[in-house]
C-alpha cells in the first residue's frame, strides 16, 4: 500500500513534534489540519452506499450460513433415514435369524441394530440442535433485512437532502459570484459616468468658447508680428474715427473741430471779396 505524501508528512510532523518542548501544541494543529482534510475529502453519499454495501454484504453472509445450516440438516436427516432403514432391517433379520435357530446371527443383527439406534439418537440431537441454530439464524436475517430496509430508506433520504443542499449551495455560490461580477460591474458604470461627465463639460466648454469667438480669435493666424501690429494700429484708428463722428453727432462738437479721418471741407466760394 502507497501513503500519499501529504500523510507521511502529517506523521512525520506528528512524530518530531512529539519529541519537542511545543509537541503538545503541535499535534493538535496537525490533527485539526488533519480533521479538517478529510472532512473535505469525505463525501457523505459514498460513505452512505458503502455502509448500505457492507449491510448487505452481512445480510448475504447471513443467509448463506442459514443455507449450510439448512444443508447440514438434510444432510443429518438423511443419514438418520437411512440409519432407521437399516435398523429396521436388522430387526427383521434378527426375528429371521431366531426362526431359523441361529442365535448367534440374531445377536449380531440386534447388536448392530442397537448401535444404528445410539447413531440415530445422535444424529436426531444433532438434527434438533441445527433446527435451533437455523430458526436463530432466520430470526437474525429478518432484523437485519428489516434494518437493511430501514437504512436504506434513511440512505436515500440522506441522499436526496444532501443533493439538495449542494444544489444549495453551489447557487449560492452562483449568486455570490454574480454578486462579485456585479460589484466590478458597478465600478466600471462609475468610471464609465466619470468619463462621461469629463466628456459632456469639456464639449460645454468648447461649444462656449465657439459661440463667444474665442476659438476663432485663436485660429485666425495669418501673417507675421509686423502685420499684426499695423492691423491693431488702423483697427485703433478706425475706432477713434466712428467715436469722434458720434460726439460731434450726440453732443453737437464745433464744425471746426479737427475730424479724424474725415476728408478736408473746400473753404466756401461766397465770402471771396466780403
Amino acid at each position: 500500500m502507497i501513503f500519499p505524501l501529504p500523510e507521511i508528512a502529517a506523521v512525520l510532523v506528528l512524530f518530531l513534534a512529539a519529541r519537542s518542548s511545543v509537541g503538545r501544541r503541535t499535534i493538535n494543529l496537525a490533527q485539526q489540519k488533519i480533521s479538517h482534510l478529510l472532512d473535505r475529502a469525505e463525501n457523505p453519499v459514498e460513505a452512505l452506499d458503502l455502509s448500505y454495501q457492507k449491510q448487505l454484504e452481512a445480510l448475504q453472509q447471513v443467509r448463506r450460513g442459514v443455507a449450510e445450516v439448512v444443508t447440514s440438516e438434510k444432510r443429518l436427516e438423511m443419514q438418520a433415514a437411512q440409519l432407521r432403514q437399516s435398523q429396521v432391517k436388522l430387526q427383521g433379520q434378527a426375528k429371521l435369524a431366531v426362526e431359523q435357530g441361529k442365535d448367534d446371527l440374531a445377536r449380531l443383527a440386534l447388536t448392530r441394530a442397537q448401535a444404528a439406534d445410539a447413531q440415530l439418537q445422535s444424529l436426531d440431537q444433532q438434527v434438533q440442535q441445527l433446527k435451533e441454530q437455523e430458526q436463530k439464524l432466520q430470526i437474525t436475517a429478518q432484523r437485519l433485512q428489516a434494518r437493511v430496509e430501514a437504512f436504506r430508506t434513511q440512505k436515500d433520504t440522506l441522499k436526496a437532502q444532501y443533493s439538495a443542499a449542494q444544489a444549495s449551495a453551489r447557487i449560492g455560490e452562483t449568486v455570490t459570484g454574480i454578486s462579485s461580477d456585479m460589484t466590478d460591474v458597478n465600478l466600471m458604470l462609475e468610471r464609465a459616468q466619470d468619463k462621461t461627465s469629463q466628456m459632456q463639460a469639456r464639449a460645454a466648454a468648447i461649444d462656449q468658447l465657439v459661440s463667444s469667438g474665442t476659438l476663432d480669435a485663436l485660429g485666425s493666424g495669418g501673417g507675421d508680428d509686423i502685420d499684426r501690429q499695423l492691423q491693431a494700429v488702423s483697427g485703433d484708428a478706425a475706432v477713434e474715427a466712428q467715436l469722434h463722428q458720434l460726439r460731434q453727432e450726440v453732443l453737437g462738437a464745433p464744425a471746426d473741430a479737427p475730424h479724424l479721418g474725415a476728408p478736408e471741407r473746400p473753404p466756401d466760394s461766397s465770402n471771396k471779396g466780403g
